[in-house]
């Protein structure tokens, strides 16, 4: 029998995963959780969170390409579960994702419809994932001008206790977007348990309303519920599958 064929689609490092995390009304993020699944919940509460990481070492179908190996990430994103053949799979939708270059942006959205954006971005971290990390800020600037988040870790990293807020934010192993005609592609996401560390001196500016809309701008004038650092790892996004 022939090998199944690999699906590998993008393989990169995620570094410095700051998570700012929001309790809203689950009306606010129903329209954005695609056909086939369902809002995720964790202690009765739905979650919306802003988060900005690192790319490191960026391979596209295997192929490192020049100036597109290293840059930053900025996306609005809910919690959706789907369960298909008994199993529950946990995974992302995304409301908005900002990146600083325009051909990440079209790839993405040519090949998996997901709602990128490309803007001037900027951002200060620490050099070594493993220490424990200075202050983390990350700024992209649209129309309304600059836009930014940072947090400093209050603790040691550490691996999040099952069933905890922290382990519902970063176990997930699957992405879902809604296509151009309702449908929903799934995508898996494989990557290691990161260690996590609380977040303290947490800030968001600019105008939020703006860039993504009057309630998501209200939500996020306001301070989070609860703000993660995560070290992150290796990860391998798989080629889309339409379910």
């Amino acid at each position: 029998m022939a090998p199944a064929p690999v699906r590998r689609f993008l393989t990169a490092e995620w570094r410095f995963l700051a998570l700012l995390n929001y309790a809203v009304e689950p009306a606010l993020l129903a329209p954005h959780a695609p056909r086939g699944t369902e809002l995720d919940v964790h202690a009765g509460r739905v979650l919306l969170s802003l988060v900005g990481f690192r790319f490191i070492h960026t391979r596209l179908l295997g192929v490192a390409i020049p100036r597109h190996r290293h840059f930053d990430e900025v996306n609005l994103r809910c919690y959706v579960r789907r369960t298909a053949g008994g199993e529950v799979r946990r995974g992302v939708a995304f409301i908005r994702e900002i990146v600083p270059r325009r051909a990440i942006a079209a790839v993405a959205r040519a090949v998996y419809n997901e709602p990128y954006l490309a803007l001037p971005m900027r951002s200060s971290v620490p050099a070594d994932p493993v220490t424990t990390p200075a202050p983390v800020r990350y700024e992209w600037r649209s129309a309304s001008g600059w836009h930014h988040l940072a947090l400093t870790a209050a603790a040691a990293a550490a691996f999040p206790e099952p069933g905890s807020e922290a382990a519902f934010l970063t176990e997930r192993s699957w992405g879902y977007t809604r296509q151009r005609d309702g449908s929903t592609i799934e995508y898996r996401v494989e990557h290691p348990p990161w260690r996590v560390r609380q977040g303290a001196d947490v800030s968001v500016g600019g105008a939020m309303g703006a860039l993504y809309g009057g309630a998501f701008g209200e939500v996020l004038a306001r301070p989070p519920d609860s703000a993660f650092l995560a070290d992150g790892s290796a990860v391998t996004v798989h080629r889309p599958v339409r379910i």
